[in-house]
């Protein structure tokens, strides 16, 4: 059985700060859906801090298998900051979610060690300062139907508990729904059965 449910972030994170010999890291965490999303979050920080030396970033996207994750290391050495910060992604097993660390450089050099560590505890503290709450994998439908039936769909989607995403009610009536991933195929065929009604 297919695992339906991931974890997440229920709102951005409290700001975090980590500081190492003199050098500051500014973490936050960001519940996110997609790379536009990444990218003027991206600008808000760098408007916020200005001054920093490195504004070092991972995200990841998507469920499985569709999996889609980016790690940037914005001037560090390779693999230095961006790595680290998405391996605490991965051990707090949360996705659609961005974590930032904003270095100010501090004048002592941390080394490559000191680095990895520094991003690593700087992204898992701002994971920490954040509310991880579980959602569900939603499959969405489009149902199209005449209006004469509008009783007999609107009787399944309450039976079956499922979401109206959006609903267009016309002499033809078109109703986009979602329901949890594992209880798609059930939902799929209480519609189907209805033969003049269609489902997608």
């Amino acid at each position: 059985m297919e695992n339906d449910t991931y974890k997440t972030l229920a709102a951005p994170g409290e700001e975090t700060l980590f500081k190492e010999k003199g050098s500051k890291f500014f973490g936050y965490a960001f519940p996110v859906n997609t790379e536009d999303e990444v990218k003027s979050l991206l600008i808000d920080i760098k408007k916020l801090h200005p001054q920093a030396r490195h504004w070092c970033y991972a995200f990841q996207l998507g469920t499985e298998p569709n999996i889609y994750y980016r790690a940037n290391d914005d001037g560090e050495p390779s693999n230095t900051a961006g790595a680290p910060i998405y391996g605490q992604i991965q051990s707090f097993g949360v996705t659609n979610v961005l974590v930032i660390s904003v270095r100010y450089f501090g004048g002592v050099k941390l080394g490559v060690g000191g680095l990895i560590s520094a991003y690593r505890l700087s992204a898992q503290m701002a994971l920490q300062a954040s509310e991880i709450i579980e959602k569900t994998v939603d499959v969405q439908y489009t149902i199209k139907f005449g209006y004469a039936d509008m009783n007999r769909v609107m009787r399944v989607i309450k039976e079956k508990n499922l979401n109206i995403v959006s609903q267009k009610m016309e002499m033809d009536c078109e109703i986009v729904i979602a329901t949890r991933k594992k209880n798609a195929s059930m939902v799929f065929e209480a519609f189907e059965s209805l033969y003049t009604i269609s489902i997608k």
